[in-house]
């Protein structure tokens, strides 16, 4: 993307944490100019350059088809925890509903700039022990084989949250007192939202050719 372009971009998962911190940097960002997010339920924000689409079934968005068209951008931050959930479960959610949507995007938007919201540990490996890495993996190598105009796997770690928002996770509020901790001594695995949503804009318009964005990758770009 040219550095005098805008963003047009479209995010998911604006209920949950990362999706709310990556669309409320999006909305203090100048280089944004229009944001889509999608929702099973109202996001509860409201703002000039936000339009919001409630939908009932993310796997069948054939009625909004047309809506999704002219974007340049797509934050994917939609997701579940790998926790009390079986492989077929976290499958339906993390690589299923994930291709559908990818699939889809990239038909509509062919020069779009596609970013994924993976996790530290993801691999690559789609036969590794643990199951939320095989999954991970075979999304992200899946997300990779799609002709978008670019596209990347974000693996945060351990995330500091924005404050004053409200779809934070309880663990990272009572485990906050450990981030300058985590940051000095293992500075690949902790970032701040602000700097994976600050990463995600920029790397719209970086020269980056790397597909995974690991916790060292994310801190850098948020600098750029």
């Amino acid at each position: 993307m040219k550095s005098d372009e805008k963003i047009r971009a479209i995010i998911t998962g604006t209920t949950g944490m990362v999706g709310e911190g990556v669309l409320h940097q999006c909305l203090g960002e100048e280089r944004v100019d229009h944001i889509l997010v999608i929702n099973r339920k109202p996001c509860g924000v409201s703002h000039p350059k936000l339009k919001e689409i409630i939908v009932s079934d993310f796997f069948d968005l054939s009625s909004v088809e047309k809506e999704l068209e002219g974007y340049n951008a797509c934050f994917f931050c939609l997701g579940i925890t790998s926790l009390r959930t079986t492989e077929e479960q976290y499958a339906k959610i993390t690589y299923n509903l994930t291709l559908y949507m990818a699939n889809m995007l990239c038909k509509l938007n062919p020069d779009m700039t596609f970013s994924y919201i993976s996790g530290a540990g993801t691999t690559g490996d789609e036969q590794a022990k643990m199951m939320w890495v095989r999954v991970k993996s075979k999304t992200e190598n899946a997300l990779a084989r799609l002709p978008f105009k670019k596209e990347f796997n974000f693996r945060p770690g351990f995330i500091k949250p924005i404050k004053g928002l409200k779809n934070t996770h309880s663990i990272y509020t009572y485990l906050g007192w450990i981030f300058p901790f985590g940051r000095k001594f293992f500075p690949n695995t902790f970032c701040t939202l602000r700097e994976l949503g600050t990463a995600m804009i920029n790397v719209c318009f970086s020269d980056e050719d790397r597909k995974n964005i690991e916790g060292r990758d994310i801190i850098a770009l948020a600098k750029k």
